[in-house]
Order: structure tokens, then sequence, then C-alpha cells
């Protein structure tokens, strides 16, 4: 007998049961989904046919709790996990030159390890099954490598932007930034599971040719290019300086923005450089605490929903935000949007829990990326409604399980795949030794 595509019978499936459900028409409550090889292989509402709880090898209870497709987080930093708390009283360029670059200088691939390691469990405790890890630190193909291997082994989709500059201070030759591209995809591209994205580091340290170079090469492996892009109004002045044009300007006209481009923060761009994101299709990742928090200005999210722009969230780096907790940041855009425009009916809920899902819901023959997220507890309960309790009411410690791919990553809130004290007690030791080798100690 077969049922949603379930042979009876069958071991090693995974029934969760009773909780609700975010599918396509809307919420079942209650519901039920099967994963099995990776894929959603049923769902539906109400109770499981007995079949599926027969095939099951795993039943899990989501009674009290919202089952939805693993949330996203579309930008950070995990260098920056042993950073966490230097954003205070620094705008962004003093910022980085003062206190982040120094310490990115300074790393080790076993401390990037490390950070890697506690950025990824982070994202992990907060639901997000696929994270956009922007990586800074280049210095030999140790240090990115680190980064992959930890991927691996926390079991999240990762896609590593590979951060280059080849102006400014310290520049990449071009030569070098494009051998190393080329080596991270012959090596390490594995689409939809760990994927490299070209990361040149902002407009006014990226030159025409090799943004041309770089953003061609990720065509050929049909990857972003993912790129900060008017933070602060003194990156737009240093853009306009070099190039004699606004940020989106130049990369239209160096043929570096289309449906592939993956435009960070975009808190200050005009009305026809907006236009020019919708017409050419090009992502907008909106990172609204650490905007915040560094005191760089407002995204015009409202504008870009309006004119069909994709728009994603990202936490930005443990410095500057300085959490990755993408719930916290999914209800500081929802409250910055309104605010901005002095709007309370901007980002209803169940839209504004699109910028965290793409959109995704739990559907047959989708992957088995799944979260369980509790909402029986005195912040949310009792609800009212599903959307507006995960959009205004849910911290990142509310997500009880997480599955990717199948796998069952962490269960009622205990990750499965790391000793997590013991990894949180080598970071703290590896903090100490940064210090003392800045003279911080």
């Amino acid at each position: 007998m077969s049922i949603g595509g379930v042979e009876r019978g069958s071991a090693g499936g995974i029934l969760i049961r009773d909780g609700a459900v975010l599918a396509p028409e809307g919420w079942w409550k209650p519901g039920y989904v099967y994963l099995e090889q990776g894929k959603v292989r049923a769902a539906g509402a109400g109770d499981p046919p007995p079949a599926l709880v027969e095939a099951a090898g795993r039943v899990l209870s989501a009674r009290g709790k919202a089952v939805l497709p693993g949330v996203i987080n579309a930008h950070t930093h995990f260098s920056q996990v042993l950073m966490r708390g230097l954003a205070g009283g620094r705008p962004l360029v003093q910022w980085l030159k003062e206190l982040i670059w120094p310490l990115q200088s300074a790393l080790t691939p076993e401390e990037m390890r490390l950070a890697a390691l506690v950025g990824l469990v982070e994202n992990l405790h907060c639901g997000v099954t696929h994270v956009v890890q922007h990586h800074k630190v280049v210095r030999g193909p140790a240090f990115t490598d680190a980064v992959c291997r930890a991927a691996q082994t926390v079991g999240l989709r990762m896609t590593l932007a590979r951060s280059w500059a080849d102006m400014g201070a310290n520049p990449e030759p071009a030569d070098a930034i494009l051998d190393d591209l080329r080596r991270l995809y012959r090596e390490w591209h594995q689409p939809g599971r760990l994927e490299i994205a070209n990361g040149p580091i902002s407009t006014w340290r990226c030159s025409v040719d090799t943004m041309q170079k770089t953003h061609a090469l990720a065509g050929e492996f049909g990857a972003p290019t993912h790129i900060h892009v008017a933070e602060t109004q003194e990156e737009v002045e240093m853009t306009l300086e070099l190039f004699g044009r606004r940020p989106v300007d130049w990369l239209e006209s160096i043929g570096v923005l289309d449906q592939r481009t993956q435009v960070v923060h975009a808190v200050w761009l005009e009305e026809g450089e907006k236009q020019r994101l919708a017409e050419r299709g090009a992502t907008v990742v909106h990172c609204p605490v650490s905007n915040m928090v560094l005191g760089s200005g407002i995204a015009p999210v409202a504008d870009f929903l309006r004119k069909g722009v994709r728009v994603l969230l990202g936490t930005d780096g443990p410095a500057s935000n300085d959490t990755q907790d993408i719930w916290e940041t999914l209800k500081a855009a929802v409250g910055l949007a309104r605010v901005a425009n002095l709007d309370p009916t901007l980002l209803p809920p169940a839209q504004a829990l699109r910028l965290i899902t793409d959109g995704r819901t739990v559907q047959e023959g989708a992957p088995a990326d799944i979260i369980l997220v509790n909402l029986r507890h005195a912040r949310a309960a009792p609800v009212h409604d599903l959307d507006s309790a995960l959009t205004l009411c849910t911290h990142g410690s509310d997500v009880d399980t997480v599955i990717v791919d199948g796998r069952i990553l962490m269960e009622e809130g205990r990750v499965l795949v790391i000793d997590e004290p013991a990894l949180l007690e080598e970071a703290e030791s590896a903090l100490r030794h940064l210090r003392r080798r800045l003279g911080w100690e």
C-alpha cells in the first residue's frame, strides 16, 4: 500500500504530527508531515493516516508548536563570533579600520574553525537551515576550508561567499582572487548543500575588471554575487568619487546587476536605483539590527516590496548585531519599516514571515528541511494568530527541533551533532589567546 509516495512498512521515515503546519493554502491546525530520504513524502491536515504511523521510524509530537520550513539567514560573518560586543560608539568605516580588520588579520585557521562552529550552532538554535556566510578571512585556503568543514560537521546548508577586495587597504591581486575562487568551486561547490558564491566586499573596494570576471566565473556555476552596497552615506560618496556613479548604477553599468546579484544593506538608494533592482531581478538582503546598532540608517524595505524586489533578511555578523537571532531580526524589520513610514499596516505578519522563509511552505516533494517552533510559552500563548506569534513573539530560543535533509540536527533544544558545552569552552579559550596576541589583556 502506498500513501503519498510512502510504501507501507518502509523504515526510517520521520513523522511529525499534531502541530500547526504551514501549508501552501495556509495553516493546517493540526497537520502532519512525513519525511523520508531527504524529502517531504506526505503532508496533510488532521491526523496522519495509519499507514504513515506504521511506516515511521520516528514519531515527533508537535503539539503546541508551529511546523514550517527551515528559515534562511541571508547574510552573516562567522569571523565576528570572536568579536561580539565591539560595535559600540563607532561608525561603520571607523569600526572596520580600528577593530574588525585588525582582529581578522590576527585570526588563526583554528580560531576561524571555532568561530564558524559556534556561529553555525547559534544559527541552528534559531532554526536556520540555510546560512549565507560572507567569508572575509582569506589569508590562504586554510581559513576558508576550515569554515567549509565546520558546515559539514554541523550539517546546515551554507552558501560561502568568498570575500575579496582588490582596491584600498591590503588589496588582493586579481589573479589570486580568481584562482582561489576556481579552487573553491572545484573542491567545495555542491549545489543545494554547500555552495560557493562570489563575495566582493563593497562597491568602493572592487575594480571593474575583477568584478566582471568574478561575476562571470560565478555564473558558470549558477552561483550568486553577494556584495555590500550603500550601507552608509560615506560608502555612497566613496563610490561616487571613484567611479562617478552611485552604487547600483555602477553595478548595472558594468554588467553585474542581474538575477544572481545579492545586494546587502541597500540603505542609501535613490528612487532610480530601487527601480533598477526590480527591473534586473536582483535580491536585497536587509540587515535591520546591524543597521541600527551601527547607526547606518533605515533601508527602504517597503519601497522594495512594492516594486516587487525579492527581499531576504540577514542578521549580519555578531560584532554588529550582536547576535544571529533571525527572529529578533524579523521583528526589527517589521517595526523599523512601520516607524520609518509612519504606517502600521506595512509588513503584515504573513508577508513578513516570507522574508525568512523565502515564501516556502511544507508540501510534498520539498526538501526535508523542517523546524518545530514552540509557541506554548508565556510570551506567545494564547495564540490568536500563528503568523503574528511567529513574527512578533518568537525568539531563537523557542526553536525546538531542526531537521535538515531529513536528518535531525537538534531535538527539544539539544544539539545532536556536536558537543556544544565543549565547543563554547574552546571558543572562550581561543578568545583569551587572541586578546593576548593583540595586547588587549
